[in-house]
């Protein structure tokens, strides 16, 4: 293979942290290269030089043995670079094809783009229909959207950032089939992801970081996920361990919950119920877009119902506000960090204060305390090894997975007596990931009562005792997690078979 990209010496430097340190590494045509390393390592800040979007402090590129220098992403993607990034950037109300044409320099007439469009999708196997509205559309089908957007553009290096976060396992191995066609055509791609067994089926190189610097390279076929984390993390990875104790009172219920969604685009909640003890973890799993943000906004008061449909310790709250129900003891962690969880252009000090103000007594008669938010800020920065140079820092300058552990941890830290998450590892690295998951199985230990929804069932199958589906709004019958609970069945409660009798004795007869 000849060599399509290389880095000699990149370094980028922010107030109080060095994001990139003397970094080389190659990308050959045609192959496709995994960055890896724990969240703070660098990865995000290396493909925004790459892409255009930061210019490095010290150290040189090249594209096809030539100076490469991007002032800015449209250079980028003028030289054959194109980027799918973490976080889609769609708007909800355009079609497929109005979406598109924002990206393109010149775009054609709106027939002849909806044609490629069509064209370019099924020669791919990523079929989309160019005149459908994103807001209608799956988040697998918006990832088409988002690497579509690109293929039009015919790169020659193809940098993904964690694709496949929001993808069904279906989905996954269509994506696969897109890249492998991609490669075979000589397209590189340039491949970030915390899922090692995806980078050890797909990769052809690593490239390893480690607090900004290179650590290491490998092939990952040739390497077990176990060994991956460790090279990234520098230590043996620690296993998460659940403690198996009875469970206690009822502590959340929710009975016959209907709830219309406040976004024209969601799923509305349909004839929901489930009833959580203390010390129980309830996974909840399904395909994105099924209910899940509207069962969080209804269980945390952000959507109000009857009084009845939801109560705490047997007290009804449906009508409550978030910040009555977080007084009560009923914590939550949103999907959607940056925006939702919290406020991008505030200090992580700030965003612990909008949070733990009340639980945490942060403010007296009206005026804040903001030497003891600030040491909140702190404490959850150092349990839960937030990379930030401090609690000054903006919550927009963190990466998305330092992000989500202050996030989690900012909850956490509250000693809830009810927690309700959503995709709580989300983008993070396997050694914050098993951090999250032992302190989740620890507040259940010491009697906390959790929901946590997740579209990564490994996750679900590792911290619940029990399992239901989100299927159209509509959630299955708990069963517990035991070596009954297969992935053929798992499969039939998300694709909506809730006469589990069936699908438990029967699985054949009922359709996936």
């Amino acid at each position: 293979m000849s060599e399509l990209f290389a880095a000699h010496g990149l370094r980028k430097a922010y107030p109080g942290v060095i994001a990139n340190d003397d970094v080389s590494f190659s990308i050959d045509t045609g192959e496709i290269h995994a960055l890896l390393g724990e969240n703070g390592a660098g990865k995000s800040t290396l493909v925004k030089m790459i892409y255009g979007l930061v210019k490095p402090d010290a150290g040189t590129m090249t594209l096809l043995n030539a100076p490469y220098a991007p002032p800015e992403p449209r250079a980028a993607r003028g030289s054959g670079v194109a980027m799918v990034f973490q976080h889609f950037s769609l708007f909800d109300a355009l079609t497929v094809a109005e979406n598109v044409s924002l990206g393109m320099e010149n775009p054609p007439a709106a027939s002849k783009l909806a044609q490629r469009i069509t064209d370019v999708s099924e020669d791919y196997g990523l079929p989309l229909d160019p005149h459908r509205t994103v807001g209608d559309l799956s988040a697998g089908e918006r990832q088409r959207v988002e690497i579509i957007r690109c293929l039009l553009q015919d790169p020659r290096l193809l940098i993904m950032d964690e694709p496949t976060s929001v993808l069904t396992p279906q989905e996954v191995e269509i994506l696969f089939a897109t890249l492998e066609k991609l490669r075979a055509e000589g397209t590189s791609i340039l491949y970030i992801s915390h899922k090692l067994e995806e980078i050890r089926a797909l990769c052809d190189r690593a490239t390893i970081l480690r607090l900004g610097k290179v650590v290491g390279h490998a092939n990952p076929r040739e390497k077990s996920a176990a060994e991956l984390a460790e090279m990234m993390v520098g230590t043996a990875l620690h296993r998460p361990e659940r403690e198996l104790s009875p469970p206690g009172e009822v502590a959340l219920e929710v009975a016959n919950l209907t709830l219309q969604p406040a976004n024209p685009f969601g799923t509305a909640l349909r004839d929901v119920s489930l009833s959580l003890r203390k010390g129980e973890v309830l996974g909840i799993g399904g395909v994105a877009g099924n209910g899940q943000d509207e069962l969080l906004a209804a269980l945390s008061g952000e959507a109000l119902c009857a009084a009845d449909e939801v109560k705490l310790h047997g007290q009804p709250i449906g009508r409550l506000a978030p910040p009555a129900r977080r007084k009560l003891g009923l914590l939550s962690a949103p999907e959607e960090r940056l925006g939702h969880a919290a406020a991008p252009d505030m200090s992580l000090t700030e965003n612990a204060l909008l949070s733990a103000n009340l639980r945490k007594h942060l403010s007296r008669r009206g005026f804040i305390n903001w030497g003891a938010a600030r040491r909140y800020a702190e404490e959850v920065i150092e349990a839960f090894d937030v990379r930030t140079p401090g609690p000054h820092v903006a919550a927009r300058a963190l990466s998305g997975g330092n992000l989500q552990k202050f996030v989690i941890g900012r909850e956490i830290e509250q000693a809830p007596e009810v927690l309700v998450v959503n995709q709580p590892t989300w983008g993070v690295d396997a050694s914050a990931a098993a951090a999250i998951r032992q302190a989740i199985l620890d507040l259940a230990a010491e009697g906390c009562a959790v929901v946590a929804i997740s579209q990564d069932l490994d996750e679900l199958m590792e911290i619940s005792s029990r399992f239901a589906a989100l299927n159209g709004g509509r959630l299955s019958e708990p069963v517990p997690v035991d070596d009954s609970l297969t992935m053929e069945r798992i499969g039939l409660m998300m694709g909506g078979a809730h006469d589990m009798e069936v699908a438990h004795n029967h699985p054949s007869q009922v359709p996936a």
